[in-house]
């Protein structure tokens, strides 16, 4: 008889093995080379530099590149070598690399926006080029001509893109080449990460909660994961173990384990008095006068909903199954139901010690790449089993 083994979800702490302190200005994206030891940046001080590790075990950029303007994002696409540059000036400019990585041929440039380019991103298959902009435009070019193939006017600015081949992540835009999603936001989603595999898109946000959209399910499932104290700047998700990667403007990097039975947050119910002791809320005045007592304020147990006064709520617990791996208000009756097998985390916290602006993920190497305000890059940094 022979019975299949699970491995157990590998604990993974991020180490720092080098960093990049070259910039004149802000770093505001950086990716890693896979199958090489290097780096492409892209900066506000308007240079492309492509780093490279030499035989003494630093790196030194065997390109650098200036641009017309401040350079905001960039795509870079490992199979054909192609980096796309979005900037302050609205125009967008490929660029084809050698295989040595040591000179960059330009290719063609865009006039795709009349402001910032806030995402541009390649998709291989339809050989597009999608950008957005600050001037609440998304558009795409044919990347073998040049031309522009379309453009769709949102009600505000994008501040995230993600493609899975013919897909892209979020609210659906047909046509009749391919299935097209877009994010759009009021400056609050500030990161997306999306899992082809299971077809479940994460978003992280501005109020530092992250939210887990089960798209393939289509039974509207969202689960929250709160553990970040600043704005979610970055997502990742390595596949082969299962683990998002979410990463904040104040340094902080967690690691969540996605191996694991998530429940949905119960949405919080209406109610004029409390839900456990039957005091009257504040805004509650027949039930006060009846009862000739003073309103109380109302608030909601995290666990299962209810609406409840201070007295009923006044324990703190972490709830990790329900994505609260910092300690928040449960009601009395829950507090007791919660066991410390409940409470056991599902989530790693590490400080990168600066504050983040970009974060970027290789799967192949298990390398964690991020760039920060201080104008630094801090090499991969290696994600290792303990």
């Amino acid at each position: 008889m022979a019975a299949e083994i699970q491995p157990k979800p590998q604990t993974r702490t991020p180490v720092l093995l080098n960093k990049i302190e070259a910039s004149q200005d802000v770093v505001n994206t950086a990716v890693i080379i896979p199958k090489e030891d290097g780096v492409i940046s892209v900066s506000d001080d308007r240079t492309i530099r492509i780093w490279l590790k030499r035989d003494s075990g630093q790196y030194w950029p065997s390109i650098y590149h200036t641009m017309p303007a401040s350079c905001s994002c960039m795509s870079f696409n490992p199979e054909t070598r192609r980096l796309s540059v979005g900037m302050e000036n609205g125009t967008i400019s490929e660029f084809i690399l050698s295989e040595d990585y040591n000179k960059m041929t330009p290719e063609r440039t865009y006039e795709a926006h009349q402001g910032k380019v806030t995402v541009v991103l390649f998709v291989l298959e339809m050989e597009w080029v999608l950008s957005t902009g600050q001037d609440k435009n998304l558009t795409w070019h044919c990347s073998e001509s040049g031309t522009q193939l379309g453009l769709y006017r949102t009600i505000a600015w994008v501040s995230g893109l993600q493609s899975s081949g013919w897909e892209c992540s979020l609210s659906p835009v047909r046509s009749k080449e391919c299935v097209l999603s877009v994010l759009l936001s009021l400056g609050n989603v500030t990161a997306l990460c999306w899992d082809p595999a299971q077809r479940v898109l994460f978003s992280g946000s501005s109020d530092h909660s992250i939210i887990m959209w089960d798209i393939g399910g289509r039974k509207g499932t969202a689960i929250e994961l709160q553990g970040h104290n600043d704005k979610v700047q970055g997502l990742c998700y390595a596949p082969h173990t299962h683990q998002l990667i979410s990463c904040s403007s104040d340094g902080g990097i967690v690691i969540w384990n996605m191996d694991v039975t998530r429940q949905e947050t119960p949405e919080w119910l209406d109610s004029d008095s409390c839900q456990k002791c039957e005091q009257p809320f504040f805004w509650n005045f027949k039930q006060m006068w009846d009862s000739k007592k003073i309103g109380l304020r109302q608030h909601h147990c995290r666990k299962c909903g209810q609406a409840v006064c201070g007295k009923c709520s006044a324990k703190r617990s972490t709830i990790p199954l329900m994505g609260f791996e910092f300690e928040v208000r449960v009601c009395d009756s829950c507090h007791e139901s919660i066991t410390d097998e409940d409470r056991a985390p599902t989530a790693t916290f590490h400080d990168s010690k600066h504050s983040i602006v970009y974060m970027h993920y290789e799967p192949t190497t298990g390398w964690l790449l991020t760039s920060g305000a201080d104008k630094v890059v801090k090499r991969p940094f290696m994600v290792m089993s303990i």
